[in-house]
């Protein structure tokens, strides 16, 4: 028996790759806990009975942890960097550093974006692996931005300086013993790095709470239905986005029905509307069995749910990596991209139309659907963080 400690950001999206992995290695007679900001988040996602060390940091939302809305390109990424995931990291050290010693994990888990955990696990010398809960770092995230990447890296740097070992030399990014990449080749594309320690495991999604209530006996199975979602961190930024969505999901009422997740509750949609089902939350998993065709934001979780699915995408990108996602779906035949500032109903509707009918996209959809169930998954990451275990020792 191993103990594992995955060290997450406060983020739904970088923790429930994770919470399938965990699972596992608890069904497999494993210690697990956590480490994270904001422990209520992990026990709803990961289950009440969760074992989690409470971590200081900013949670988004909360005062001083407000992004403006309007940010995109290379000041979002800023924001997110100096103004995010830099403070998290020096906030979340000493509770890691608690986490280590009262738990006395063999191994750490990192979220790439949780920096802390990797660096205090290398001043720890403990073994740890990265959790990469996006592909966007593996696909040219700072191509063409040579200035912001040299900033970022002086950045770790000093951050090494004062929460891990000075003398280490891993990027706090990519573990040099074990990184779980939650997608493959086939979305990544031809830079998708090679190495013995890199893994591909596709989308984790079991070990997942149900999910939301939903109305199942209001799905039309005379229509093509297709979802749109902006996940759960651009409730904010949406307003006129989903109101273009509906207007064009409305023109199409004769032969499509829409599910829109509106968090905000901005839609003028009734309760019982037959042609739009506008809800605050969605199960997301659940209903992407149902679905012809998704209309989302481009962000990592949604985008492998839905290929998982076999179903073709719409993709709206509005910030931090989400651009590149959209330029792997788009690379790999399996969606459209639409510009999320700009889009009218017109042209969502006319990206709808053909994510739906251009016969290309579902089967490149279905292509890497297939390459993501071969990947393993939650299971195969498990089995790939036991043998890490076992192998450092």
């Amino acid at each position: 028996m191993s103990g594992f400690l995955f060290v997450v950001p406060p983020l739904t999206g970088h923790i429930n790759p994770a919470v399938g992995v965990a699972a596992r290695l608890g069904a497999r007679g494993h210690r697990v806990a956590w480490a994270c900001a904001d422990p209520a988040l992990v026990r709803r996602l990961a289950g009440a009975d969760a074992v989690v060390f409470g971590c200081a940091g900013p949670v988004p939302g909360a005062p001083g942890a407000v992004r403006p809305p309007d940010l995109r390109g290379a000041e979002a990424l800023r924001f997110l960097w100096e103004g995010y995931l830099l403070p998290l990291a020096d906030a979340m050290a000493p509770g890691v550093h608690a986490a280590v010693t009262g738990f006395r994990p063999d191994v750490v888990v990192a979220d790439q974006q949780a920096f802390a955990g990797a660096l205090v696990a290398e001043r720890r010398g403990l073994p740890w692996a990265t959790s990469a809960t996006t592909s966007a770092e593996f696909s040219g995230a700072y191509d063409g931005l040579p200035k912001v990447a040299d900033r970022l890296r002086q950045h770790l740097a000093g951050l090494r300086a004062r929460v891990g070992d000075p003398a280490g030399t891993a990027d706090p990014r990519s573990s040099p013993h074990l990184l779980l990449v939650f997608s493959t080749p086939e979305l990544i594309g031809p830079q998708a790095p090679s190495a013995p320690h890199i893994h591909y495991v596709g989308p984790s999604l079991a070990g997942r709470p149900a999910g939301p209530d939903f109305p199942w006996e209001r799905l039309d199975p005379g229509r093509a239905k297709v979802l749109v979602t902006l996940g759960t961190a651009n409730a904010d930024a949406g307003g006129r986005f989903l109101a273009a969505c509906l207007a064009a999901l409305r023109d199409r009422a004769d032969r499509i029905q829409a599910v829109i997740a509106d968090p905000a509750g901005t839609l003028p949609v009734a309760p019982d509307d037959k042609d739009v089902l506008a809800l605050p939350a969605v199960p997301q998993l659940r209903l992407l069995e149902r679905m012809d065709a998704v209309v989302c934001h481009a962000g990592h979780n949604t985008v492998c749910e839905a290929l998982w699915h076999g179903v073709p995408l719409v993709v709206a990108p509005i910030r931090d990596d989400q651009p590149v996602v959209a330029g792997q779906v788009v690379d790999a035949g399996a969606g459209v991209r639409v510009r999320f500032g700009r889009v009218t109903a017109a042209r969502l509707g006319e990206a709808v139309d053909t994510a739906l009918h251009d016969p290309a996209h579902r089967a490149a959809a279905a292509r890497i659907g297939t390459a993501f169930h071969a990947a393993g998954g939650a299971p195969a990451a498990a089995a790939h963080l036991e043998r890490l275990a076992a192998e450092t020792r």
